[in-house]
């Protein structure tokens, strides 16, 4: 069975930081686009950050560019986003997904959730202040 956990998820306070892990079963990661998502309470889904496991290249928002670092280790099959200076907007449930890496130009960034076929349950994150 494919599928993603993802983990790592907590309360932490503003300006702490916290490191989320998204493992794979049943399919490696060797050249997969890995995406974290999040959604808050009351807004849409957002991507957060994005990684091209073969080669590694990566991408990310610009409200998190800074200060969240993504990363893959495909021995592991895991990808993690670690997170710093944690604000209290970024308080949301987190996802990771997976898509084949072979994915159009116009996929690539921002990611398109209609293209990430695989989808973890995702994990909290709570931010107080």
């Amino acid at each position: 069975e494919v599928q993603l956990v993802e983990s790592g998820g907590g309360l932490v306070q503003a300006g702490g930081s916290l490191r989320l892990s998204c493992t794979g079963s049943g399919f490696t990661f060797d050249d997969y686009a890995i995406a974290w998502f999040r959604q808050a309470p009351g807004k849409e889904r957002e991507g957060v950050s994005c990684i091209f496991t073969r080669g590694g290249i990566s991408y990310y928002s610009d409200s998190v560019k800074g200060r969240f670092t993504i990363n893959a280790d495909e021995a592991k099959n895991t990808v993690y986003l670690q997170m710093s200076s944690l604000q209290l907007e970024n308080k949301a449930i987190y996802y990771c997904a997976a898509a084949p890496a072979a994915i159009s130009t116009n996929a690539r960034w921002p990611p398109r959730s209609d293209v990430y076929g695989c989808w973890g349950r995702g994990t909290q994150v709570n931010v107080s202040s």
